[in-house]
């Protein structure tokens, strides 16, 4: 595995790989690799001659009041992670590499960022969007793999490449979740012994709604109270949302289908999670880490 930082380097190495092995896959990361990375990486290596990842902590895309100094990072296991998951190329850029000044032009994300994610955290998907078109632009990957985890993020990704004509292929990979069902996230290394028992509280509510969906129930509204009343019984979770949603406008649904998503955001032990399902695949859809 080839290590780069310099952006003009990156580009170069990118374009080498491309050409000896006929395309290239690309999978953006904040780093602090867990086993749902890695399965980017397997899907990567599956779409593509070569995979390629960045890992680069963005402070576009954090609030003021948000984790970005204490996120966590790991160099070095990050790395001997990537080079065991079969990356080719892992680009580490600085933040002087990837904003030597002060960025004044950011990708405005649209309405598909009004609600969710987009109220609770303003400015976020814009931070968002425009290290997403800067990584694309330097790697001009032929395809690149994001998360479903993320559901929105991913939506917006999908949604900027369609509007900028850009020549990728988005891949949006399933969610990784541990054995008991809670999902994989960098973040979940702040959770202390209750909180990550708390914490699956979340896929149990997910799966309660998905459960009512399979039953007959197609009200959207009465999906999300059976996963709300599922995600009540836990104490001390502070649900930020939860709601049945049209993938398609990432607005509230009224009727549900196969292609609703059905998302929660939820502050567990001070620690702020998010999950969903799609609700015609259902949790068991997902991946489960070490399968």
């Amino acid at each position: 595995m080839r290590v780069v930082e310099p952006l003009p380097a990156m580009r170069d190495a990118c374009a080498a790989l491309r050409a000896e092995r006929g395309s290239l896959a690309f999978v953006p990361t904040m780093g602090f690799l867990h086993a749902g990375h890695l399965h980017l990486v397997r899907v990567a290596r599956e779409r593509a001659g070569a995979a390629a990842m960045s890992i680069f902590v963005n402070p576009l895309q954090f609030g003021p009041a948000e984790d970005f100094t204490r996120y966590p990072r790991d160099e070095a296991r990050d790395r001997a992670l990537a080079e065991g998951a079969g990356v080719d190329l892992l680009w580490m850029p600085a933040q002087g590499t990837m904003y030597p000044e002060r960025p004044l032009v950011r990708v405005d994300p649209g309405p598909l960022a009004a609600g969710f994610e987009g109220a609770v955290r303003p400015g976020h998907f814009a931070g968002v969007l425009t290290v997403v078109l800067k990584l694309l632009e330097v790697v001009r990957p032929d395809v690149a793999v994001f998360g479903r985890k993320d559901v929105q993020q991913a939506t917006l990704v999908r949604r900027m490449v369609t509007d900028f004509d850009l020549p990728v292929a988005i891949v949006v990979a399933p969610t990784v979740r541990e054995p008991d069902g809670l999902a994989l996230s960098s973040r979940n290394v702040y959770l202390d012994a209750a909180a990550r028992r708390r914490a699956v509280a979340l896929s149990r509510a997910l799966a309660a709604g998905v459960a009512r969906f399979r039953a007959g129930e197609r009200d959207a509204a009465a999906l999300a109270a059976a996963a709300r009343a599922a995600l009540d019984a836990e104490p001390e979770v502070a649900v930020d949302y939860l709601a049945c949603i049209d993938p398609a406008t990432f607005t509230a649904a009224s009727r549900a289908d196969e292609r609703s998503v059905l998302a929660v955001a939820a502050r567990v032990g001070g620690t702020r999670l998010i999950d969903n399902v799609v609700l015609g695949e259902g949790l068991e859809g997902d991946v489960r880490a070490g399968a």
